[in-house]
């Protein structure tokens, strides 16, 4: 008897479909228990994958089994001591259950282990933004272009050897030869009828001048046609490639943030989730994305993102300073015909009493006509002030491109999130 083992590694992505089938059926359970792991994440935890786990009664598959009673002939493998007719002693052990393990029994029921498996980076990042969809995204003109990709451009009399064009070239070199040979084989076909006729005539009226002759040129010809080559420099075609431009998508996010004395650093952490959230919603849809962090109390900066969470600066609160700033930015670095612009404001509501519609005319003016996306998130438990009304008449002005919620807690960030750039229905 002969074994044959097969050693062959495993090819690359072999259980793929069946994989992607297991998510899909399980749908459910993961998207409760990403939702989870979005809640107590840190914010450098957000990009790496997940381990999940499935109640194992979930999990179960429908078996056929033989019901209770009848008889029944069964042969049990390695088994030695036993004949058909034997009746098997039960075995033995304390308690009710008889096992061989360790300590005392459960009063709780039946019970088995969860089935755990690790979602991949990508299959994370798949189950936080499935169902959200980004509002207005918009192909901008090609500018800068920094990618190219080569391209089919038809077929060139030049190139190198690795881009002939096998079937363009034996169709040229069969053309030039048709047309070559015609003209050749027509005076070949005049000069051996002349010939036949000459020698058919009576040996007294035959001219053996013009016969030497004939054959002479018969000859010449025949040559001629073997001299043609079968393919010549001239027939070789290859295939011409240019470098197109590659269309890229191109968005900028302003990160505007609240720094005044009433935002606690456990307010800008949780600014900072839904910032990250909002980036990496962002990173899925554009090639390239620019963040431009503007922080504000009372005046308005922009800085880097260390100086945006960190800093300890602090001061009263004027809105309209960032909201200025954001305007200059965007006229001087990334026009609106040419970039997709995304404003995310967080603030805990706080602002001075007569700016909040000074804030309201810079958006309606200015701001929204220009840009796809702008969301306000306050985060505060307390009542809304005045700020937030005069945002609500922007957002009556603008109703799909404005767009405001309130933040109490950390575990408020991805239901919110959610609930902003939650797939809108086609009318």
């Amino acid at each position: 008897m002969s074994y044959f083992i097969d050693r062959r590694l495993n090819a690359r992505h072999k259980s793929e479909v069946n994989r992607q089938r297991f998510l899909d059926r399980y749908r459910t359970h993961i998207k409760r228990s990403v939702e989870e792991a979005v809640n107590r994440r840190s914010i450098t935890d957000m990009e790496h994958g997940e381990k999940v786990s499935i109640p194992a009664r979930d999990i179960s598959e429908p078996v056929f089994q033989h019901g209770q009673g009848g008889h029944r002939t069964i042969v049990s493998p390695g088994n030695k001591e036993f004949v058909e007719g034997d009746r098997l002693r039960r075995p033995g052990g304390g308690g009710g259950g008889g096992g061989a393990g360790e300590g005392s029994a459960s009063n709780q029921g039946e019970g088995a282990d969860e089935f755990a498996f690790s979602l991949t980076r990508e299959e994370f990042l798949d189950f936080v933004f499935d169902g959200l969809e980004l509002p207005h995204l918009e192909r901008k003109q090609l500018v800068d272009i920094e990618e190219v990709r080569p391209v089919r451009a038809g077929i060139s009399r030049e190139g190198v050897p690795a881009r002939m064009n096998i079937v363009r070239s034996m169709r040229e070199a069969q053309a030039r030869r048709i047309a070559m040979r015609a003209p050749i084989r027509r005076a070949l076909r005049e000069a051996t009828e002349a010939l036949e006729a000459e020698e058919r005539k009576d040996p007294v009226l035959r001219n053996p001048a013009r016969i030497a002759e004939l054959k002479a040129e018969v000859e010449r010809l025949e040559k001629r046609l073997d001299s043609i080559p079968f393919i010549d420099t001239y027939d070789l075609r290859y295939n011409n490639l240019v470098n197109q431009p590659q269309p890229s998508n191109k968005a900028v996010m302003f990160c505007v943030m609240d720094v005044s004395g009433s935002m606690t650093q456990s307010h800008k952490d949780i600014a900072k989730r839904f910032f990250l959230l909002l980036y990496l919603f962002l990173e899925r849809n554009y090639e390239k994305v620019e963040l431009v962090f503007v922080r504000h109390h009372t005046a308005a900066k922009e800085v880097d993102e260390e100086e945006f969470f960190y800093s300890r600066e602090t001061g009263g609160t004027i809105v309209s300073s960032a909201l200025s700033l954001v305007d200059e930015i965007i006229q001087d670095r990334y026009p609106a015909a040419q970039w997709n612009l995304y404003v995310a404001q967080a603030s805990d509501g706080d602002n001075w009493d007569d700016d909040s519609t000074t804030c309201r005319k810079l958006l309606v003016q200015s701001l929204m006509p220009r840009l796809q996306y702008y969301t306000y998130v306050e985060i505060t438990p307390h009542a809304h002030q005045a700020l937030w009304e005069e945002y609500e008449s922007v957002q009556a002005e603008f109703p799909e491109r404005f767009a405001m919620r309130q933040i109490v807690e950390a575990g408020d960030i991805y239901p919110v999130f959610r609930e902003l750039f939650r797939r809108r229905t086609k009318q």
